[in-house]
């Protein structure tokens, strides 16, 4: 197993309830398979994470990027300017 920190940002920290949590994973979880995880461990955020900008210690990520060892994610909602 895979040990995780996941840090949640703005609407997606009020929408989950806490800042971040600790998971265990299963090793070459894909940051898909993640999101479809946390979606299903919190209801609130599932609409949200279809849309959410992902980062793999601090570097923006894509779905079907591995989750390395011991990793730092943090989920961001998307921004727009104005």
């Amino acid at each position: 197993m895979n040990k995780i920190k996941v840090l949640f940002f703005a609407t997606i920290r009020d929408k989950a309830g806490t800042k971040s949590v600790e998971l265990n994973i299963p090793n070459e979880m894909t940051v898909q398979a993640l999101k479809e995880k946390l979606a299903n461990e919190y209801p609130n955020l599932k609409d949200s994470l279809k849309a959410v900008l992902v980062s793999v210690n601090q570097e923006y990520s894509f779905d079907d990027a591995v989750i390395p060892f011991n990793a730092e994610i943090a989920l961001f909602p998307p921004v727009s300017g104005g």
